[in-house]
């Protein structure tokens, strides 16, 4: 049995270190799915299995766990810069604007709650204090790409030593996830809220702000540069959304598709929105007096989901689209990474987005052709763009930049620098013929590989000493403190948004959880509305919500740590 025995406990050894971490990912993961009170911990869990571990000397070499875990944190935050790019921009338009300012503030107050804690429960004069809260403040905030940020900075600080702040994440992220949902609750019970009220007002706003109604017009071809053009080219020349849904042509009625050719004397049936009629009028021919005496075919009403794959509709919104008044085809709900979004006027279409469709047949396969739905051109792997963007990120986050006051000079690191090129790549990329979209399937997949390993290597370093640190040390004041740090900002920011800027309270739901980038806060938000505002309100400030994380994880330690 000695071979057993050699596999456990030679570090050194492939198979050893494969091992390692299969059990520790494995125990963590399962562990995780444990639900008290119906909530879990999910992965996150990977981080104490790695720490029991770590305590009982089930370890591996500092460097091979070092490089597995910046390896994990890069191809963490890069794929989340992947998944939020498409509408981090988007998301400081109108509306999303208000929401994102107070998301800021929220994550300022998260901060400012922390060092209150410093100054009111800790010694100040150890330099191990500091370091060990701003652990506790993402583990508070359930935002671990924020630990690895951190970790990196300290390494840029301390030559020697460096904290483990791991521990006081761990200390702090159970009751963080606890928190933020009793804390929004709270908001609900200080703003008398009532849910069904809510519900009803959502309700209402949807009713307000109906699609456009169909304007329909028959015209006669007399414009002579038409004669010998196609449907398409006439649609491309005169640059708006109208459609040719009949054509009279020589006494016979027909239905018209991209090739077809007008004549002058041809008689059409157009759909348009009413503040185009009169530009498509002038430009085609007056109107027919008499309409047709034909019949409409009967077109069985179905629906389908429609995956965006053309690069035109790449950021272009369901209003103008008009595709209820144009084809009578309804968009009910629209999916982006796993995530059901509000098929509102002011929707930004991405490549990759799903939208259900209900409608007649004929009409549902034209929006197809204008959407795309080619899953064979997206299910392809996009190895090469992930790993150019994170060579890329890189180099981008080695750049210095010397600040005033800063130690050492500033650098975003192997997490703000990927983080901010995938953003950047997801958002644009199609404009330098980068493909740039993965299946949602894939995107999780190699997150949560990334983070996993991430967690399982900082658990496994921090379990050496987390038994001094935490149950012999300070670890007490770290729960309650990282408690503190959750709720407070939750009650002052929740009932702010409600009562000075009267949001939707499942709005403010979502809002609150996307600034935790918290999704079992968002579950529960979901539970209890049946529309998608929590989704919309989460949606919104979730990508600088996670940018923000991070970059002030790196400034807190740069500038307060050294």
């Amino acid at each position: 049995m000695d071979w057993l025995y050699q596999l456990f406990t030679n570090n050194e050894s492939v198979a050893h270190i494969a091992l390692l971490y299969a059990f520790v990912i494995a125990v963590g993961v399962y562990l995780g799915k444990v639900k008290i009170f119906g909530i879990s911990l999910g992965v996150t869990f990977v981080l104490f299995a790695g720490i029991l571990a770590g305590h009982f000397h089930f370890t591996a070499p500092l460097p091979i766990l070092t490089f597995i875990q910046e390896f994990g944190l890069i191809l963490f935050v890069f794929m989340i810069g992947l998944q939020v790019g498409p509408g981090f921009f988007e998301s400081f338009k109108k509306g999303g604007f208000t929401l994102n300012i107070l998301s800021t503030v929220t994550i300022l107050l998260n901060i400012g709650v922390m060092f209150v804690c410093y100054y009111a429960f800790f010694d100040t004069g150890d330099k191990q204090t500091l370091p060990m809260l701003v652990g506790t403040l993402y583990g508070a905030v359930t935002n671990t790409p924020g630990l690895g940020a951190a970790s990196e900075a300290l390494g840029s600080v301390y030559n020697g030593d460096v904290p483990e702040i791991a521990s006081g994440y761990a200390c702090a992220y159970p009751l963080g996830v606890v928190g933020i949902i009793t804390a929004t609750i709270a908001v609900r019970y200080l703003c008398r809220v009532k849910l069904s009220a809510e519900e009803q007002q959502l309700a209402d706003e949807e009713a307000a702000n109906p699609h456009e109604k169909p304007f329909v017009m028959h015209l006669k071809v007399d414009n002579i540069y038409l004669a010998g053009r196609t449907l398409k080219q006439i649609s491309e020349f005169l640059n708006r959304d109208f459609v040719c849904s009949r054509i009279l042509h020589n006494g016979e009625v027909s239905i018209p598709n991209r090739n077809t050719v007008f004549e002058i004397g041809d008689e059409i049936l157009v759909v348009c929105a009413e503040a185009d009629s009169e530009p498509i009028k002038a430009f085609i021919g007056p109107v027919v007096d008499e309409e047709w005496k034909y019949e409409l075919e009967a077109q069985p009403m179905v629906s389908r989901r429609i995956i965006v794959t053309k690069p035109s509709m790449n950021g272009k919104t369901l209003g103008k689209m008009h595709f209820s008044s144009l084809y009578g085809v309804n968009v009910t709900r629209i999916t982006r990474h796993g995530i059901d979004l509000f098929a509102g006027r002011n929707h930004h279409f991405h490549i990759g987005d799903r939208v259900m469709v209900v409608g007649p047949e004929d009409n549902v396969k034209r929006v197809e052709e204008i959407m795309g739905n080619s899953a064979n051109r997206l299910n392809a792997p996009n190895i090469a763009t992930i790993f150019v963007g994170i060579l890329v990120g890189i180099i981008f986050g080695a750049l210095p930049f010397a600040i005033p006051g800063m130690p050492v000079p500033m650098k975003l690191g192997i997490a703000g620098g990927p983080l901010i090129i995938a953003i950047l790549i997801g958002r644009f990329g199609y404009r330098v013929k980068l493909v740039t979209y993965t299946t949602t399937s894939a995107n999780m997949m190699l997150r949560e590989i990334g983070l996993v390993l991430f967690l399982a290597s900082v658990g496994i370093k921090a379990g050496a000493g987390f038994w001094d640190t935490v149950v012999q040390g300070d670890g007490l004041k770290y729960v309650y403190s990282g408690f503190i740090i959750t709720v407070i900002p939750i009650l002052i920011m929740g009932t702010l948004t409600r009562l000075r800027y009267k949001f939707n309270y499942f709005t403010i739901m979502g809002m609150l959880a996307g600034t935790y980038t918290d999704p079992p806060a968002l579950a529960y938000a979901n539970q209890l509305c049946n529309r998608e505002a929590p989704a919309v309100g989460y949606s919104t400030v979730y990508p600088l919500s996670m940018f923000l994380r991070i970059f002030t994880a790196q400034l807190l330690v740069l500038i307060f740590c050294g």
